[in-house]
């Protein structure tokens, strides 16, 4: 059971990178944020049919009742809506080449802000890897 964070993290990466070249396809004919609006709407009913077969809705309420759990997903829905609508926007304008390797500074604003606010410890080694993301990000993306 310890190695699924990375069977999950590999199989993320492999489905965020489908994102961006069925996105970059969808967008060549319609208003971005309209396409991530009805990309939204297939995610939800998609991801309630998964919460249905866990038989997992019983969660939801649990969810809504405890205001601090909700507010935090609440603004991480925000977070992540407005991801997507300037990550659509991006791919309607840029080349996935450059767009993806960009989106993936991400990784290193999010294990910064792991450090500064949840307290999270990572290594010298750890470090050296998140300056080399950024660095093959910016390099990729510029060249």
């Amino acid at each position: 059971m310890d190695y699924l964070w990375l069977v999950f993290s590999l199989l993320s990466a492999v489905t965020a990178a489908l994102v961006a070249i069925f996105g970059k396809i969808g967008l060549q004919t319609v208003d971005a944020n309209s396409a991530t609006a009805v990309r939204s709407i297939v995610m939800a009913i998609f991801l309630m049919g998964v919460v249905v077969l866990q038989g997992s809705v019983k969660q939801i309420p649990v969810i809504l009742a405890d205001k601090r759990t909700f507010l935090f997903i609440v603004l991480s829905g925000i977070a992540g809506a407005l991801s997507w609508l300037f990550y659509f926007l991006a791919l309607k304008y840029g080349k996935v080449s450059q767009v993806a390797p960009i989106d993936k500074l991400s990784v290193v604003m999010a294990t910064i802000l792991a450090v500064v606010l949840l307290g999270e410890n990572i290594s010298l080694l750890n470090g050296i890897g998140v300056a080399l993301i950024a660095a093959g990000a910016i390099v990729v993306a510029l060249s």
